[in-house]
């Protein structure tokens, strides 16, 4: 289990399971017993990313074009995620993490 890779969780009173990708550090992935994901959507992507989303598809190993949510990082139990899905390519990282940063605001923080 690492960065970037995208497993299965079904959040309590959900009725099926989303693409969740993780988002932690080596270090917490490594050493913790939770980790912090972003949520995908389970269904087919219908519409282009709204600002804070991305789309991935079979480059990172989903069976589909999703929708990622990058505006709410989750936290959960490794023991809840199942069976590995994918991983963010290497050429989609960079965007995801920019996606993370601007819908957060972060990116004001960090220039001034």
């Amino acid at each position: 289990m690492k960065a970037f890779e995208i497993f299965s969780w079904q959040p309590a009173g959900w009725p099926e399971p989303h693409p969740a990708v993780i988002v932690s550090s080596p270090a917490r992935v490594a050493n913790k017993p939770e980790v912090e994901v972003l949520m995908c959507s389970s269904q087919k992507a219908g519409r282009a990313a709204a600002p804070g989303e991305l789309i991935l598809d079979s480059a990172d190993g989903l069976d589909w074009a999703t929708i990622c949510k990058c505006d709410l990082i989750q936290n959960v139990k490794k023991t809840d995620l199942k069976n590995r899905r994918g991983e963010v390519s290497a050429a989609r990282r960079p965007l995801m993490i920019r996606t993370v940063i601007a819908a957060h605001g972060w990116g004001e923080v960090l220039s001034s």
